[in-house]
This record gives C-alpha cells, sequence and structure tokens, in this order.
C-alpha cells in the first residue's frame, strides 16, 4: 500500500519508482553523502522533464494542474530513495508562491516547474523588516533552511509591526552558508540579509503562517513516509536471510514484533497523510486538524521506523557504510524541521476541544442520488414500523441486516449501496436486531452451510431470534486455538461431544452454539481432525458456568460439555475440515472488533472528549491528549482507506490486517487515560458514582488485547503474512 489508493496514483507511484531505480542509485546517493559540497543531482533535469517539478502547479503557471495529493504520491517515492537535491524545498517554496494572492510572484512558478530554478522554504524565524512603502526592508538571519545552498530564490518569514509577513527573494541578495546538516545527503544552510529592499511584488500577500505549515505538514510528512518504508522492507528483507542460532532471526517474535510494529506505524503515517493531502487540496476548514495529525503521526513513524530497522540490522546496521544510516538521518531532519511534536498535538487537541475536529466522513458521487432516494424510501417504510418485534422480522427477511450477502440472506448489495445503507438506516434513527456473536457466524454458515442449515439457523439469527455463544477456546487452547482437546465421539446419527470450553462471552444467555471438537487424530498437522458443531445450548449435558471478571461482572463463562449429543445436520463444512470454516468465523470476528476507535465495548475518542469537555485543560495534559486524538483519528482513518479500497474491488492490503490490533489497543490507551486524569477520585468504585463507568472501562480493557487473538499473535500474523517472515517453528523443531 501506499499513499495514492486510486490505479492512477498507483500508475503515478509505480513510474516515479522506476525513475528512482534507474537514477537515484545507492551510488548517486553516497556520492551526495561524501561530497564536500552540494550540488544539483546528475537526475534533476529528468525530474523535470518528467513533469514532477511542477506537478502541483496550475496549467497557466507551467505545471501539471494536478494536486497536492499526486505531489505526495512523488514525494512518498523519493523519500524511499532518499533522494538528493532541492526536489522537496523547491515544491514546498512553489506550493507556498501558489497560496499567495499577489499575481506578480507566480511569475516565479514557471521556472520552478521547469527545473531551471530552485528554491527554499524557511520553517524558521529570525528575520524582522520594516514598511517601505508597499515593500519591506528586511535583517537578520534564518536558520536552518534546508536546500538553500542550491536556491535561486528563496521564501522566507518576516517579523513586522503588522505580524508576520512572507517574502520571497533572489539568494543572490542574500549571505547563504552551508550548516553542518546531519542529514549529510541533502543539507540545509544559514540566510542573512542586512537592510535588504523587498519590493511589493516580492511580498506574499494572502500567505499566511498556518497554511505554509499545513503545506509543510503534509509535504515533509510524505517523504517521511517514503523513507519508513524503505525502512521496514529494509529491515523484514534481512529478517528473512539473516541466521543466528541455526534459524532466520525473523523468526523470533522479539524480531517478529519489532517489524509489525514498523508496518502498523507506517501505514498509520501514510493514513494520515493521505487525509492531509485530501484536506488541503479541498482547502477544507478542518485542514489544520488533519495537517497536525500528519505532522504528529508520519514524522515519528518515519524515526521509530528508521531506529528499529538499523536494531533488526545490528552490526551492519551501524556501519557507515550501510544506507540505514542515511535514512536515520534524514527521518531525524525531517522531524526536526516539523518542528515539536507535542506543539502539533496541542495544537490538535485545541481545534477538538473547540469545534475544528475533522470528522472521519465516506463522501459517495452525487450519481448515487437515484440510489440514495429508493434506499430512503423503503427506509421510510422500516422507520414507519412501530413493534420492533415486527421491524426485525421484515428487516431480517428483506436482508437489511447483512446487505452485502446474496438473497434471500442479504440483498445482493455492491460496496457502494451497502454504505448508503448504513448511512439512511442512521439518518433514520432505524435499529437492526443486534446479532453480537452471531454476526461472526453468518458469513460461515452463507458460505459452508447446507440449504437446510441456511433456512433454519440464518433466517431466525437475522431477525434476532436467535442468540449465539462462540464455543471455541478452551483452558490450554486459547490464541493456540488449533491444539483443541475436545472430542466429538461418531455415534448413530451423530456425535457426542465431552469437554471444556472458556472465555465463552454471554454463553449464560445464548440458545445456540457453534463449538470446534476435535473428530480425529490421524491428520498430518493439528489444524487437521478438527470439525465445526452446532451446539444447542439447552441440551442435556450443558453446564454453564459464569466467570466474574476483574470488573465484578460476569460476561465471559466456562462451559462444561459432557455427552453433548450433536446431530449430523448440525455439523457445518466438512468432518475433519472444521478448521477452514473457524478460519472464516475468526477473521470476521477480527473485523467486528476493530471497527472503529470505540464501540459498544470499549471507549474512544468521543468519550475521550466528552470527558474533558468544559474544563480547564493544562499544557501537559493537551499534548497528551493530542497524541491520543492522533491515535485515534490515523486508525479512523486507515477504516475509511480500507474501504475505499474495497469500492474499487481492491483487496484493502495492510490497513485491514492491523485494524484490530490498533482499534483494541487504542480503546484499552484511552480507558487507562481517563481512568488515571480522575486523579485521586479514581481510587473510588462505588455504582453510580461517576467514576465508576471509567474504572469499568479500564479494567474491562484488559480483556481488549487478549480475546479475539492476543496482540502478540496479531504481531505474528502481520509480520507473517504481511512482511512475509519466517513462521515460528512447530514445537519439538
Amino acid at each position: 500500500m501506499a499513499i495514492g489508493l486510486t490505479e492512477e496514483h498507483e500508475a503515478l507511484a509505480e513510474s516515479v519508482r522506476g525513475f528512482a531505480e534507474r537514477n537515484i542509485t545507492t551510488t548517486v546517493v553516497r556520492a551526495a553523502l561524501e561530497a564536500d559540497d552540494e550540488a544539483r543531482p546528475p537526475f534533476w533535469a529528468g525530474l523535470a522533464e518528467q513533469g514532477l517539478l511542477g506537478l502541483h502547479v496550475a496549467e497557466e503557471h507551467g505545471g501539471q494542474g494536478y494536486g497536492l495529493l499526486e505531489l505526495a504520491v512523488v514525494l512518498e517515492e523519493l523519500g524511499r530513495a532518499a533522494a538528493p537535491g532541492p526536489f522537496l524545498p523547491t515544491v514546498l517554496a512553489s506550493a507556498a508562491l501558489g497560496a499567495s494572492s499577489n499575481a506578480k510572484v507566480r511569475e516565479l512558478l514557471p521556472g520552478l516547474a521547469d527545473g531551471s530554478r530552485t528554491a527554499a522554504l524557511s520553517l524558521a524565524g529570525g528575520l524582522t523588516g520594516r514598511r517601505d512603502g508597499a515593500g519591506l526592508v528586511v535583517s537578520g538571519t534564518a536558520e536552518p533552511v534546508l536546500g538553500a545552498s542550491l536556491a535561486d530564490v528563496i521564501v522566507l518569514p518576516v517579523n513586522t509591526d503588522a505580524g508576520e509577513e512572507w517574502v520571497v527573494i533572489d539568494a543572490s541578495d542574500a549571505t547563504v552558508t552551508p550548516l553542518p546538516s546531519l542529514d549529510r545527503v541533502r543539507r540545509s544552510a544559514r540566510v542573512e540579509v542586512d537592510g535588504l529592499t523587498v519590493p511589493a511584488d516580492r511580498v506574499l500577500d494572502g500567505l499566511e503562517g498556518p497554511r505554509v505549515l499545513d503545506l509543510a505538514a503534509l509535504l515533509l510528512g510524505a517523504e517521511a513516509t517514503g523513507v519508513a518504508d524503505w525502512c521496514v522492507t529494509t529491515a523484514a528483507e534481512y529478517a528473512k536471510v539473516r541466521e543466528q542460532f541455526g534459524r532466520p532471526i525473523g523468526q523470533f517474535q522479539g524480531v517478529k514484533h519489532k517489524a509489525a510494529r514498523m508496518l502498523i506505524a507506517l501505514e498509520q503515517g501514510r493514513a494520515a497523510v493521505w487525509d492531509a493531502a485530501r484536506a488541503l487540496d479541498d482547502d477544507a476548514p478542518d485542514v489544520a486538524y488533519a495537517t497536525g495529525v500528519a505532522a504528529v503521526v508520519a514524522g515519528e513513524a518515519a524515526v521509530q521506523c528508521a531506529r528499529d530497522c538499523i536494531q533488526i540490522l545490528g552490526g551492519i546496521g551501524f556501519t557507515w557504510e550501510h544506507q540505514s544510516g542515511v535514512y536515520l538521518r534524514r527521518a531525524l531532519t525531517l522531524r526536526a524541521l516539523l518542528g515539536p511534536a507535542k506543539e502539533w498535538a496541542d495544537s490538535v487537541a485545541r481545534l477538538a476541544l473547540g469545534e475544528g475536529r475533522r470528522m472521519v466522513r465516506l463522501e459517495l458521487d452525487e450519481d448515487t442520488e437515484p440510489l440514495r432516494e429508493r434506499i430512503r424510501a423503503e427506509v421510510a417504510e422500516l422507520a414507519a414500523i412501530t413493534d420492533q418485534g415486527e421491524r426485525f422480522h421484515k428487516m431480517g427477511d428483506e436482508g437489511w441486516v447483512t446487505p452485502h450477502f446474496p438473497q434471500p440472506w442479504g440483498r445482493g448489495a455492491n460496496p457502494i449501496e451497502q454504505i448508503v445503507i448504513q448511512q439512511e438506516l442512521r439518518a433514520a434513527k432505524v435499529k437492526g436486531p443486534s446479532l453480537t456473536i452471531g454476526a461472526w457466524l453468518v458469513p460461515s454458515l452463507v458460505a459452508y452451510g447446507t440449504e437446510e442449515q441456511k433456512e433454519r439457523f440464518l433466517r431466525p439469527t437475522l431477525r434476532g431470534e436467535i442468540y449465539w455463544c462462540q464455543l471455541f477456546s478452551e483452558p490450554g487452547a486459547g490464541s493456540d486455538l488449533a491444539s483443541l482437546s475436545m472430542k466429538a465421539e461418531r455415534v448413530e446419527g451423530g456425535w457426542k461431544l465431552t469437554g471444556q470450553k472458556i472465555w465463552t462471552s454471554v454463553a449464560q444467555f445464548a440458545q445456540w452454539g457453534f463449538a470446534l471438537a476435535r473428530t480425529s487424530s490421524d491428520g498430518p498437522t493439528k489444524h487437521d481432525g478438527i470439525t465445526y458443531f452446532l451446539v444447542d445450548m439447552k441440551a442435556p449435558g450443558v453446564d454453564v458456568r459464569p466467570l466474574r471478571e476483574l470488573t465484578g461482572e460476569a460476561m465471559f463463562n466456562e462451559v462444561f460439555l459432557d455427552g453433548v449429543f450433536v446431530p449430523d445436520d448440525c455439523v457445518v463444512g466438512e468432518v475433519d475440515g472444521g478448521w477452514k470454516v473457524a478460519r472464516n468465523t475468526l477473521s470476521n470476528e477480527r473485523v467486528t472488533l476493530s471497527s472503529g476507535t470505540g464501540g459498544n465495548l470499549g471507549v474512544g475518542t468521543d468519550e475521550l472528549l466528552a470527558f474533558f469537555a468544559g474544563k480547564d485543560v493544562d499544557d501537559l495534559t493537551r499534548t497528551e491528549l493530542g497524541k491520543l486524538l492522533c491515535d485515534g483519528q490515523s486508525i479512523e482513518l486507515l477504516g475509511l482507506r480500507t474501504t475505499l479500497k474495497q469500492l474499487q474491488g481492491l483487496e484493502p492490503g495492510a490497513e485491514a490486517s492491523v485494524r484490530k490490533l490498533l482499534g483494541v489497543q487504542y480503546s484499552q490507551n484511552v480507558a487507562d487515560y481517563l481512568w488515571a486524569a480522575q486523579g485521586t477520585a479514581a481510587v473510588l468504585e462505588e455504582p453510580g458514582a461517576a467514576t465508576a463507568l471509567h474504572a469499568r472501562f479500564m479494567l474491562f480493557s484488559r480483556a481488549m488485547t487478549i480475546y479475539g487473538g492476543t496482540t502478540e499473535v496479531q504481531l505474528n500474523i502481520i509480520g507473517e503474512r504481511m512482511l512475509g517472515l519466517p513462521r515460528d517453528p512447530e514445537p519439538g523443531r
């Protein structure tokens, strides 16, 4: 996955990557690293010929007329290559010039778009100015200025009596001194002017500091994701082949989990940068929220991935000769140029506590209106049904509960229709039956159930008439589910199940359960010989014993089955082939658990903001709050990107694999934070007191990173399936 989601963006990224592979080789990067003085790279003319320097510049000014999202796609690829040269400084400066209302300064854009001139932009203050007619007389020093040594023109902020103003000057009118830069491949410099008269046609009217920071957060963040991507790929590829203690180091969980965390950070950064680009291209009123999230998440992702890459590489990563050091220096420089993450986080928190929060919504094209009108009319009929049982009956029979399934269990709705249905039901406040755990079973029955099973179980489940529980986990088979030991013995007409299940949610209320039991031990692997059963929870031999939890409540149960008879017509799929059915169920469980940033079982961003609403928040708390908000926003954006990929008929990629892990961890973090934020009141757990709810969420959240696949197992899955790292060895091998 990359920043861009469309086929056009993928084609653009592929083109730039091909250019980089041909022109920005390791030799080119190393030459820039070792050079005494910075120079334009040999591929500079090629960038201009490809139209990349003017991609975001309006056509009337010599550019391609595309948006900042397309520019972000390019920067990610160039970041992956650790490209030397002034591409980033130049496009940042030209974006700022294009945002000015001064038509005269736009005359500089054609030269920047065709590569004949280069530019730099200072994010650091230090210059003061006094009005001289319509112009300014400017003095002072700005440092560090990225790319200033190679710049023909430089965009600078100036403090005046009227506030901050921006100017663009010729580099030849300033004293530009190279600085000993951390990033030696692309360096920074000091810019000094003394009494320089800047005429009115070089004052960037209409350009404000916040807009420049928005642009910087996006463009520097986009390059940071490319840096992170190189680090993730390099670390994973090395971990596959480097052997220690007789096996690849990628097989050790410590390495595997570190690599998986790197991928997670990368995907969060990409999602945040993608949204910042959309907000800027749309000139959205909540753009500052989007760019603030990008600055916090993408900048930190690049640094984390670069550091962890070196850790996985070990001693070789610490050598001067290895490229990993180049990427660490680039990541640290990008983050430093953006400014302290705590200041961006503070800004995000201030916006969220006010009215500047950016909501994550899916916007559909106008050509969906005929579909929406039809759905809205049908939903109105549902809303008119006052009897809940009658409404649930109708919704289940007409496919409203699972519209993506084929008829008669769904409506055969394509992804767009599914979204419209969801939106219109929510708008009309029409609620269907809550399937809860039954939602995990329904897809498995549709895929593997017989026609008789579908008619017997699906229809009443979709009507909300059957309440289900999942009989999978055992005392000796939790995350390692295939090690289950409950036996199913063949008897006349069916099977007898004997064994114990544990951590069975709501079993005390369920009419039916779906269970896994071992019917054979002759298969080549432990996944063979497992069969999937539907169990009547009122059948003789079923003993449900609630387990009191940390919260004092009892949602989980242990279930003992003593010779429980299950007829043949309650076997789903093939005998001994139940693991395939179980994987379908487990995948749907994890998708459900990953939805949103909170939900029915946990807390998320809404609860976080509600806690602080109307309160005086100190600086430290606001920074902590902002970081949590950035994390939550990036998770919601991952979900949106997954949905958009599915709407295009494409595989969602890494986003879908990391959402469960991130979603439950975020809810856990929020619950812990809200509990601690109560201060000494957190010692109370009196039922009915305001503190009781926070205590319950905090205590219950400990389960969220266990059920549905523990955090550690999820990290294994991400490392193995997404990064191709070696699977854990079988016991005894």
